[in-house]
C-alpha cells in the first residue's frame, strides 16, 4: 500500500480538512550502475578536492555559490535553515480560478489529495463545489523545508494537489532565436484547409492505456535475454529515408495514411459487420465443442 508524504490540512475560509498526500505518479524508468568491464566490479565515486585531489570528509563540505569573479560565497546550514519558511502543516487556498487560465507549463509533480475519516464530509463540500463550478484552487504549503506553490483540482472523485513552477522559472520562448519570423509565415488556404483535415482525421478521444514506453519494455526484454544467457547480435539502424519535400504533397499523403489507418482500426467496422463477425466466431467455438 502506498505511504503518505505529507500530512495536514486543506484550509477553505475557515473549514479546514484534514488531508494525507500520496504520489499521483510512480515514475518507471530502468536504471543503470556504471560497471568496470575489465572486473565486472561497480563504479564508485569520491568527492575530491579541486586543491591537490585528495578525498575530502563530509563534515569538510560545505556549500558554496558561486560568483561572477568566480569566487565563492560560503553557506552553512544553519544560515540556510534561518531563511526556511515557517513550518506549517496547512494548504493554504488563496483563490479559485478557472482552469483554462492555467498553461500545463506551470505544472509540475502531482499528489493525490486524501481526507482523514472524520473530514469526509467537507472533503466532499469542496470537491463537488469545485466540479460544479469547474473552478480550480491556487494554494501555498510547506513541504520538506520548501515552500510550493500549488493548484488543487477535482479529478474523477478525488482532489489532486499538483506543485506548480513560479512565473519566473518559465524560460520565455521569445528569447529562442530559431523561433523569429515564425509568426510572419505566409501560410495559403488551401494548406491550411489540408493541414486542418489533418488535424481532423487523427482526433479521437484520448486513451491513456494505448500509450505504453516501448523503449522501457525494449530494454527490459534485452535485459532477461541476456541474463538468459542469449547472444545477441546488435540490429543494424534504419536508413534514412527522404523527407518530402512539395508541403502539400506531404499534407496529401498524410490525411490519406490517416484515413486508411483509421479504416483499418478495429473501432472503425460498422456494427452489423462487428456482430457477423462476433457470430461467426461464436459458431465456430460452438461446433468445435460439439466435435470435441
Amino acid at each position: 500500500m502506498p505511504r503518505a508524504i505529507w500530512s495536514g490540512a486543506v484550509s477553505f475560509g475557515l473549514v479546514s480538512i484534514p488531508v494525507k498526500l500520496y504520489n499521483a505518479v510512480s515514475r518507471k524508468n530502468v536504471s543503470f550502475n556504471q560497471i568496470d568491464s575489465r572486473t565486472g566490479a561497480r563504479i564508485r565515486y569520491k568527492k575530491v578536492s579541486d586543491a591537490d585531489g585528495e578525498e575530502v570528509p563530509a563534515e569538510a563540505i560545505v556549500k558554496g555559490y558561486q560568483l561572477s569573479s568566480g569566487d565563492y560565497v560560503l553557506m552553512d546550514d544553519a544560515e540556510l535553515s534561518s531563511l526556511d519558511p515557517e513550518a506549517s502543516r496547512t494548504v493554504e487556498i488563496e483563490q479559485f480560478v478557472d482552469l483554462p487560465e492555467i498553461d500545463p507549463l506551470f505544472y509540475d509533480a502531482a499528489y493525490y489529495a486524501v481526507p482523514d475519516k472524520a473530514a469526509r464530509k467537507p472533503y466532499a463540500l469542496l470537491l463537488k463545489a469545485m466540479e460544479e463550478q469547474q473552478r480550480v484552487a491556487i494554494a501555498r504549503f510547506v513541504m520538506r523545508s520548501k515552500q510550493y506553490l500549488c493548484v488543487l483540482r477535482a479529478d474523477d472523485g478525488v482532489l489532486v494537489l499538483s506543485t506548480m513552477v513560479y512565473a519566473d522559472e518559465v524560460n520565455d520562448p521569445a528569447e529562442l532565436g530559431e523561433m523569429d519570423g515564425v509568426e510572419e509565415v505566409d501560410v495559403s488556404e488551401r494548406e491550411l484547409t489540408m493541414a486542418r483535415q489533418l488535424v481532423d482525421s487523427l482526433t479521437e478521444p484520448f486513451e491513456p492505456d494505448r500509450f505504453k514506453d516501448e523503449y522501457r519494455f525494449r530494454v527490459l526484454d534485452l535485459i532477461e535475454r541476456k541474463a538468459a544467457g542469449e547472444e545477441l547480435v546488435p540490429a543494424a539502424l534504419p536508413a534514412a529515408e527522404e523527407k518530402l519535400v512539395d508541403l502539400m504533397a506531404a499534407l496529401e499523403q498524410s490525411v490519406k495514411d490517416a484515413k486508411e489507418a483509421r479504416g483499418r482500426h478495429p473501432t472503425a467496422k460498422p456494427v452489423e459487420e462487428a456482430a457477423k463477425g462476433r457470430k461467426s466466431s461464436d459458431d465456430k467455438a460452438a461446433a468445435k465443442r460439439k466435435s470435441a
